[in-house]
């Protein structure tokens, strides 16, 4: 049942196999010591109905290598083999709706010290419907008490696995006050991001995130709406958020290839707006749902565009 909503194909070690033989040993070495780097890769229903639009999927796959790198995991890819890889597997598996891709670096040794230099390296890469992942109608934020890891301790600029402990402790902690979606604090106090998306605040006309040398991860989402902000005309800036903006300004949102783009409604139960989403937001929120639908052509070539094949199959 646990693979009930996978689809059939994954890319394992080199082949395209069934996904439920896509299987590793509880020895190791990334699943011991979280010695893993992954990427979270969306793909949208064109307009059409038939084409899948993987959105951003060499920007995926050079952030994906650049995470391996953090953990000396080299691989013989380049971001574009490992985008035909993915595009390939999407096909197989013919979807017929918006997809969820995950691939995945990993330690495959089975090894007992933690470390990373003279371990094996391998990639599996497997796929699974996925609607909205949050209420994009306005997400409940809280401050959380977990500060976001630093980067001089785990380096969150990249997607490794182990480092989303952080991500995990923060998001119980949120839905066990009864919110949606935490809010993080670097290490110097101010404001970082949600426990697994970026964040955006709009204040005085002003959209405004926190710098990629605030201990966040730098987003390729984050990297699209201040994008699509120049090419509205909005203002936007990289700056140091203190906490108490949080409770001052005038629209708020989270985004991510998850999230995707989620108007925040409260924080610590304060009322961000009762205009949800606020201009800002639905601006680029339209824009972006445009996108990734095939339907703006002046983003077109963010979409790498794939026709699924007859029947999946598995090699």
């Amino acid at each position: 049942m646990a693979n009930a909503n996978m689809f059939p194909t994954a890319y394992f070690e080199g082949e395209f196999i069934p996904f439920s033989d896509a299987k590793i040993s509880i020895g190791t070495h990334a699943v011991q010591y979280g010695t893993g780097a992954f990427a979270g890769i969306r793909g949208y229903l064109d307009a059409d109905g038939e084409t899948i639009n993987i959105f951003r999927l060499p920007d995926h796959c050079a952030r994906l290598l650049n995470s391996g790198r953090l953990i000396r995991a080299d691989l013989p890819f380049t971001k574009d083999s490992l985008g035909e890889v993915i595009a390939e597997l999407v096909a197989r598996n013919a979807p017929d709706g918006d997809v969820y891709i995950r691939p995945f670096i990993y330690k495959s040794s089975v090894q007992l010290t933690p470390r990373l230099k003279g371990l094996d390296n391998e990639l599996a890469v497997y796929m699974m419907p996925l609607g909205d992942y949050i209420d994009t109608r306005g997400v409940r934020a809280g401050v959380s008490s977990w500060a976001r890891v630093s980067d001089h301790a785990i380096p969150g600029r990249g997607k490794i696995s182990g480092s989303y402990i952080n991500a995990a402790m923060a998001k119980d902690e949120a839905e066990e006050k009864g919110v949606d979606e935490a809010i993080l604090l670097d290490s110097s106090g101010h404001v970082a991001e949600g426990s697994a998306c970026n964040l955006f605040i709009v204040r005085d006309g002003m959209l405004c995130t926190a710098p990629i040398t605030g201990d966040i991860l730098e987003g390729i989402t984050r990297r699209t709406v201040m994008m699509f902000a120049k090419d509205l005309g909005i203002p936007v800036v990289e700056r140091e958020i203190d906490r108490s903006e949080l409770y001052l300004l005038e629209e708020a949102f989270f985004c991510g290839t998850g999230v995707q783009i989620a108007p925040i409604h409260t924080i610590d139960g304060r009322t961000v707006s009762e205009h949800v989403p606020g201009p800002v937001t639905k601006q680029i929120a339209d824009l972006f749902y445009d996108t990734v639908r095939g339907k703006n052509p002046k983003y077109a070539h963010l979409l790498t565009k794939v026709k699924p094949k007859v029947a999946a199959s598995a090699d």
